[in-house]
């Protein structure tokens, strides 16, 4: 298809810039329309990603006006999670196609409400899990597919990193869904669930479910440490946090080999097949723009055929990883999302 796909973003934060990045460079797809709280924010940012010789990207802070735009093909929502679901809710009841940043939202009550929604008004509806597109996830699929190290016995990952305690920033703030789980854990889950189905053909269910951590001040998990046990000794072992500095690697463990995705495995560029006497099989898979390119590619594609869900991100894997949240949260009797008291 050569029509070009005209995307709004709303939140024109960080992460906004990366997905601005990766449109600017992607064929047949442009930003359209930004929409913040802060006109300045929002103008200043639409002037950044104005092309010369284009139409310019419009700013607004009316998101009625976005969503009534017949231009606009799909919304793009970038805001903190713990701001994602009213807009999300709206662009679905518009009839806009939805690509949210993780979480989509900050329970699995919420999601199955925005899950309803798109399906009641087939439209789609993707979590923006960009890991499980990036090229090196795929030749980490193709390798477990293969059977290349063999049956499937143990997982391990590490995703953390010291934050400055502020009890009023989104990471420690249970108003605004501060926690380790919903800013990084994610990812630990995310990757779990995409090795279990690749090696297995599905993800088998929980047997058991461990989970040590420590809470912020505010009551919000700093640090989870957790075992998820799928039965017959398979067993997956992950930490995320905020208050400590980890090695940040995806060690996939079978009885004939490993697979490691080493340093900052959410936004892998390198994949090594590990096999017993033998040298590493190690493939280079840099990003062509910065990563965010792959999902955006194929949430283009799958709302341009009419789906409402993704093959890759689909919502049950959305659900399965927010109830596995909301589990170990229970466990660590930790505040949940919007918990004032």
């Amino acid at each position: 298809m050569t029509s070009t796909f005209q995307w709004a973003l709303i939140g024109p934060g960080a992460i906004a810039h990366t997905f601005a990045e990766a449109v600017s460079q992607l064929d047949h797809c442009r930003l359209h329309t930004v929409c913040g709280r802060d006109a300045q924010r929002a103008e200043q940012f639409a002037q950044r990603w104005s092309a010369a010789g284009e139409t310019p990207v419009r700013a607004t802070t009316d998101l009625a006006s976005v969503l009534a735009d017949p231009a606009i093909d799909g919304v793009y929502i970038a805001t903190p999670h713990g701001q994602h679901f009213e807009p999300a809710l709206a662009a679905l009841k518009a009839g806009k196609a939805v690509l949210c940043e993780k979480s989509l939202v900050p329970t699995r009550a919420m999601a199955e409400q925005l899950i309803a929604t798109a399906r009641e008004h087939r439209v789609f509806l993707m979590e923006a899990v960009w890991t499980r597109f990036l090229p090196a996830y795929e030749d980490m699929a193709q390798w477990l597919a293969q059977g290349r190290i063999g049956r499937l016995r143990a997982l391990q990952s590490s995703f953390c990193f010291p934050a400055p305690y502020d009890p009023d920033s989104r990471l420690f703030n249970p108003a605004l869904a501060g926690g380790a789980l919903l800013d990084v854990g994610i990812y630990n889950l995310n990757a779990t669930r995409f090795v279990l189905r690749h090696a297995l053909g599905e993800v088998p269910p929980l047997k058991g479910l461990q989970v040590q951590g420590v809470l912020a001040p505010t009551g919000v998990d700093a640090r989870v440490s957790a075992s998820l046990d799928f039965g017959d000794g398979l067993v997956a072992q992950m930490v995320c946090g905020l208050d400590t500095f980890a090695p940040n690697t995806l060690q996939v463990m079978g009885d004939a080999g490993a697979i490691v995705l080493p340093e900052t495995f959410w936004q892998a560029t390198r994949a090594q097949c590990l096999l017993p006497g033998q040298a590493a099989e190690t493939v280079e898979r840099p990003f062509k723009t910065n990563g965010f390119e792959y999902q955006i590619s194929h949430a283009m594609a799958r709302i341009r055929a009419g789906e409402i869900e993704s093959p890759v991100m689909p919502h049950a894997e959305t659900l399965a990883v927010l109830g596995w949240i909301d589990q170990m949260r229970l466990q660590l009797g930790a505040r949940l999302p919007f918990d004032d008291r």
